[in-house]
C-alpha cells in the first residue's frame, strides 16, 4: 500500500464534505396547526397537546423546528430523511383527511409506541431533553389515544380491534 493513500482518500472525503454543504434539503416549514389538524378530529387536552407539540410535532407536522446543526450536512439530509418518514406514518397536521379507520389506527398506534418506549425516538430525546415524556405525560396521552380511537370508532360504526391484532 502506497504511503500517501491515506492522505488522498482523506482529502477526498473532506472535498466530499465540503461539497456537500451546498446541497441543502427541503425544510418542513408549513402550518402546523389548521383545517386538517388532529385538534378538528379529537379534543384534546392542553396538557396532551403540550406533550404532542414538544415531543411529535417536529418528526410529525408540517412544521420542523430545525436547530442549527441541521445546516451541516450530512446531518440535515439524515434529519429531513427522519422527518419525511415520521410524516410518511403520521401526520398530525393532516390527521382529519385521514380516513375514521385510518384515524382509529394511527391512535392505536400512538399507544403501542407509547407504552413500548418507541417513541419519541431515543437519538431525538438524546439532544431534545424537553422531548422527554414524563410519566404523567405518558398516562395522559394513553387515556386521549384510547378514548379518541373509541369515539372515532363509535361515530363511524367502526369494530373495535380484537385483541388478537393488538
Amino acid at each position: 500500500m502506497k504511503a500517501g493513500l491515506p492522505k488522498k482518500v482523506g482529502i477526498g472525503l473532506l472535498v466530499v464534505l465540503v461539497v456537500l454543504q451546498f446541497f441543502q434539503p427541503n425544510k418542513n416549514q408549513g402550518e402546523k396547526l389548521g383545517q386538517n389538524d388532529i385538534y378538528q378530529v379529537a379534543m384534546t387536552p392542553s396538557l396532551v397537546q403540550t406533550a404532542l407539540e414538544t415531543s411529535c410535532f417536529d418528526c410529525h407536522s408540517n412544521s420542523t423546528v430545525y436547530p442549527w446543526y441541521t445546516r451541516i450536512q450530512p446531518i440535515g439530509l439524515w434529519m429531513q430523511y427522519h422527518v419525511n418518514e415520521g410524516k410518511e406514518e403520521l401526520n398530525f397536521s393532516e390527521f382529519k383527511t385521514y380516513t375514521p379507520k385510518r384515524q382509529a389506527h394511527k391512535l392505536d398506534e400512538i399507544v403501542e409506541m407509547i407504552e413500548e418506549d418507541e417513541m419519541p425516538l431515543a437519538s431525538y430525546t438524546l439532544i431534545h431533553k424537553n422531548a422527554v415524556l414524563t410519566e404523567e405525560q405518558k398516562v395522559q396521552i394513553l387515556e386521549w389515544a384510547k378514548a379518541s380511537a373509541k369515539e372515532i370508532r363509535t361515530k363511524a360504526n367502526l369494530p373495535e380491534p380484537s385483541a388478537a391484532a393488538n
